[in-house]
């Protein structure tokens, strides 16, 4: 069948239109994150978010109707010229393409309003669900060889729908790591590892493949009956062993931003997509930290990194290296503080109250952020417990010379996680 007949003749030539007015309706409806800064994998997931169920369950409800129609037509009963599945393929590939307009259309849309380059590991979820359109057009096919399809295509429709756009509601969290719809909207600096796209490939590929395996020529039928059984259930069975001991989110890699970094000790590193510029942040870090040096200060971190790309799973500070705030901190215009307090780093999580505030409070008065030391602890919901004890403290350590204060710091930094009040 040439081309032009089999567009002619399939129900992609009427679902067309409504796979855009879907896609636009669910692009527009949903949004894409304002804060992707131009990062094509946040902005694919996020666009691609609320489409693979619509995806999905259009592509098998036309494969099904397309699979009635060639019943329908006695094609089944025919001699046969051609293979049964390049005369599937022919009836399913329009339903696919217009299954695939659900898809790309949007990605589209947002890369172009946001002039990012996608790349190969971007668009990896895209190239995923495309592959997952097909598998679906399989199961719809055949199913629309045994129901008749003014009954199964609604019902297909709606039983793929709900299956996959509700496996993120449920608490069984392996269905949303094998549901065809990856399970979450990648953050800056995120990025998908290609090993969580394997379960849903194998979930519904494998089902599809067993369906395929059933038209291969073997004789007897139990064998091929016998393959395609264990296809359509061992593939399943593998995605499921694979992710049984997944959280809510699959595995992800952290820190993939590109970086622009500037100076020596500290280097200070920002995503290359930051407003804020790497050498005006690196020259505002160079003087809290001479601030800090000149009172005693006894840290010297050798590199100062954005946590801005650190997506969902953040890595703590360290002594050599600081993980802060740096872009936010510039649009609020506190940056300064949020270096000050990365130099205050105990080594633990619950700290002494009295302790931990007297040390901050000496850390901003001396950066001379202490006005924005005091707004903070306004802010907070606790009670600035035992303030003027705090404060008359801070008073006397100040007063001393900066080998006194370097000490006075160390003894509080130790004493802190000794002992809570």
């Amino acid at each position: 069948m040439r081309v032009r007949t089999g567009l002619r003749v399939s129900s992609a030539k009427w679902a067309a239109p409504v796979a855009v007015a879907l896609s636009l309706l669910y692009y527009y409806g949903s949004g894409v994150g304002s804060q992707s800064f131009g990062y094509s994998p946040s902005i694919v997931s996020s666009a691609l978010g609320t489409l693979y169920a619509a995806a999905y369950a259009l592509t098998a409800a036309l494969a099904v109707w397309e699979s009635g129609r060639l019943k329908a037509a006695g094609v089944w009963a025919m001699a046969p010229v051609r293979s049964r599945y390049r005369v599937a393929w022919n009836g399913v590939a329009p339903v696919v393409f217009c299954g695939w307009i659900l898809l790309l259309l949007p990605v589209a849309i947002a890369l172009g309003s946001a002039r990012a380059v996608p790349t190969p590991a971007s668009t990896a979820p895209l190239a995923m669900a495309m592959i997952l359109c097909v598998a679906h057009a399989v199961v719809g096919f055949a199913v629309g060889l045994l129901v008749p399809r003014t009954v199964a295509a609604p019902v297909v429709a709606a039983v793929i729908w709900v299956l996959v756009a509700f496996s993120w509601s449920t608490d069984a969290f392996w269905v949303r790591h094998v549901s065809g719809q990856y399970p979450t909207s990648l953050m800056f600096g995120e990025l998908a590892t290609y090993g969580s796209f394997v379960p849903h490939l194998l979930f519904a590929g494998g089902i599809a493949a067993g369906i395929a395996l059933l038209w291969v020529p073997l004789r007897p039928k139990v064998v091929r009956a016998a393959l395609a059984l264990a296809v359509m259930v061992g593939c399943p069975a593998l995605a499921y062993q694979e992710v049984k001991s997944w959280g809510p989110n699959p595995p992800v890699l952290l820190g993939q931003a590109p970086m622009n970094c500037a100076g020596e000790s500290p280097k200070v590193c920002l995503p290359q997509a930051s407003p804020a510029r790497a050498t005006a942040v690196r020259k505002e870090a160079a003087s809290v930290l001479d601030d800090l040096r000149s009172a005693g200060f006894p840290g010297s971190p050798r590199v100062i990194i954005d946590r801005l790309g650190d997506g969902r799973y953040p890595p703590p500070s360290s002594q050599d290296t600081w993980r802060v705030g740096l872009t936010d901190a510039v649009r609020r215009g506190d940056l300064r503080y949020e270096l000050t307090r990365a130099s205050v780093q105990f080594p633990c999580l619950r700290v002494d109250p009295f302790r931990g505030n007297s040390v901050m409070l000496w850390a901003a008065t001396v950066t001379g952020e202490e006005a924005t030391y005091n707004a903070h602890m306004k802010m907070r919901d606790e009670p600035f417990r035992r303030e003027a004890e705090v404060r008359g403290a801070v008073r006397r350590i100040l007063a001393a010379g900066p080998a006194e204060q370097g000490d006075w710091y160390r003894r509080n930094i130790a004493a802190g996680c000794r002992q809570s009040s």
